[in-house]
């Protein structure tokens, strides 16, 4: 009689993150800024991903996800097409970066101050630096959620 030995799985880091406050600035009006507090959130269990929770003042925030690459860009020139679009500020503006999220009811530019998006995007690169996201991936994980028929994101 033979035995298997059992396959044991490498034991994973556990899910490293980071967090930055933002104030978002959103003009609602000729003259009449609102403040928006916000978060820029990171996790290297979804190493592609970032996510902005909009009124972190609030019981539930709003939040988006989306590429780190898009933020990334965005600091630089204008980037992304869709329900997310980011560019750097000009003018009066030059130390923020306009992030537009567009959704079924319309549209809202927040002002993120450039210089905590930028520290943000490095405390990103120092838990998973760009062009390493894939070996971070549980591909496995992935595909054993999906065909039990669960989510197929790591959650919030």
């Amino acid at each position: 009689m033979t035995y298997e030995i059992p396959r044991i799985p490498e034991p994973r880091a556990a899910d490293e993150g980071c967090a930055v406050a933002l104030d978002l600035r959103v003009d609602v009006g000729p003259g009449l800024t609102v403040s928006v507090p916000a978060r820029l959130r990171y996790r290297s269990a979804d190493p592609y991903a970032v996510l902005l929770d909009n009124h972190t003042d609030l019981a539930t925030p709003i939040t988006w996800v989306f590429a780190r690459e898009l933020l990334a860009a965005g600091l630089h020139a204008r980037a992304g097409v869709g329900c997310v679009r980011v560019r750097p500020g000009v003018g009066d503006r030059a130390g923020s970066v306009l992030i537009t999220l567009s959704g079924e009811d319309g549209s809202v530019d927040l002002h993120a101050p450039a210089d905590r998006v930028r520290v943000f995007l490095a405390r990103t690169e120092s838990l998973v630096p760009t062009g390493r996201e894939r070996r971070r991936l549980d591909l496995d994980g992935l595909l054993r959620r999906l065909r039990d028929g669960g989510a197929a994101s790591p959650g919030p």
